[in-house]
């Protein structure tokens, strides 16, 4: 029998780690302070749970605080019987009378709610003694739809329908489990930071061919588009035609800009362009796709599945990148993975978590919801902040076999 993993204490921890060398800037975030709000949840059995929301740093203690807030939900449960019903609970999170006004389901609060959320599902497969994707692969499609909240979403899809979907994937399993053993492809994108020298971009992009990887992406939306095409040639040119190339405009250009600069872009293959206006101007991403003929890929951004839910029944989203470390959580993450495999648009998760959460994630996708399996970003700078950092080998992320989620941190 198993023995019994009660949350006895929690504690939430402001983590910060300045970069350095134009690392990780966009048109947007100049110099970046990549930081997490952790959430651990100690137990007397040995097991803790971490779970980890991103920020860029400024901010990140009044995430911690919403978490301590949110603990209250969880102290003193079980975790195999919170997470036998973890719907129902998630939602009384969600919906906390007194904390839904500051959101509702976005900013300082949802952030909270992913880091607490993240933690569950980290002490629930710790408990298992399992990583969390075998955890969620081996889960019946009962215990699975219990994981979620289906609140505003029931008119696209349900639990019943849910337990469906899974059962009708069931038989394709073996198949698709080879992904564990070949590798998931992984795809640079740290060769073109918007901060970098042509000549940085030119050695990161020989670095990255040289590392196995065949996709990477480039940093654009620049005060003079010129620097942005130049820079984007360039990579194309010393990528070569059948490398798979991105550009990532991080909201930086008004609906005008964005047609204008994505057909001159569009004259170079690009695989999509990423978050090319406002993430909250659906229309304009709707009139964008109309207007030129690219894949837009968005989804950094979105805060949660009402949004996302927004996105894909208007027809303008070419590939999803749900973040869990963005919106509320595992839970929320696979709903959304859900609703993407309905509208038939591929899961290629923003990795704030730096892929460590979502190498589990995009395992079950494939696995589990038949998802194809393209690309997870990569993104080294905080390898060696993790006790299990994800490992990438000919370009592609090995499966990972420690217990948990992959979040915990050293020291």
């Amino acid at each position: 029998m198993k023995s019994s993993t009660v949350i006895k204490k929690i504690a939430a921890d402001d983590v910060r780690f300045p970069l350095q060398g134009g690392a990780g800037s966009d048109a947007i975030h100049s110099k970046p302070t990549y930081a997490y709000a952790v959430c651990r949840l100690m137990t007397e059995t040995g097991h803790e749970g971490t779970g980890l929301a991103f920020t860029l740093g400024e901010g990140n203690n009044l995430v911690c605080d919403a978490i301590l807030y949110l603990a209250k939900h969880i102290q003193g449960k079980e975790i195999n019987e919170l997470m036998a019903e973890f719907g129902k609970t998630y939602r009384a999170m969600l919906e906390d009378p007194h904390f839904r006004w500051l959101g509702p389901h976005k900013g300082v609060v949802h952030l909270a709610l992913a880091s607490v959320v993240n933690a569950c599902f980290d002490l629930w497969a710790k408990s298992h003694q399992v990583p969390l994707w075998k955890l969620l692969i081996t889960l019946s499609p009962e215990a699975l739809a219990d994981t979620l909240d289906f609140s505003h979403c029931e008119e696209i899809i349900n639990r019943e329908e849910v337990i469906q979907m899974l059962q009708s994937k069931n038989g394709g399993k073996p198949e698709r489990e080879k992904i564990l053993s070949l590798g998931y492809p992984g795809y640079d994108t740290s060769i073109g930071w918007f901060n970098y020298r042509d000549d940085q971009v030119v050695r990161n992009i020989q670095k990255a061919m040289d590392k196995g990887f065949t996709a990477m992406k480039l940093k654009v939306g620049s005060a003079q588009s010129t620097r942005d095409i130049r820079r984007a040639a360039l990579v194309r040119k010393i990528a070569g035609d059948h490398a798979k190339i991105m550009f990532d405009a991080n909201q930086q250009w008004n609906l005008p800009q964005a047609i204008e600069i994505c057909k001159e872009l569009h004259e170079l293959n690009p695989y999509w362009i990423e978050e090319p206006t406002h993430p909250d101007d659906i229309l304009a991403h709707v009139r964008l796709a109309e207007e030129v003929p690219i894949k837009i890929a968005l989804g950094e951004h979105v805060p949660n599945k009402i949004l996302f839910k927004n996105f894909l029944q208007s027809g303008c989203m070419s590939f999803n990148q749900v973040d869990t470390v963005r919106v509320g959580g595992i839970s929320e993450f696979i709903l959304i993975s859900l609703l993407s495999k309905k509208f038939n648009v591929p899961v290629v998760p923003h990795v704030g978590d730096m892929g460590q959460i979502h190498q589990h994630l995009v395992l079950f996708n494939h696995i589990a919801l038949d998802h194809p399996a393209l690309l997870l970003e990569h993104i080294p700078h905080l390898n060696d902040y993790f006790v299990h950092p994800v490992s990438i080998m000919e370009g592609r992320y090995q499966t990972p076999q420690a217990p948990g989620i992959s979040a915990d941190l050293k020291g």
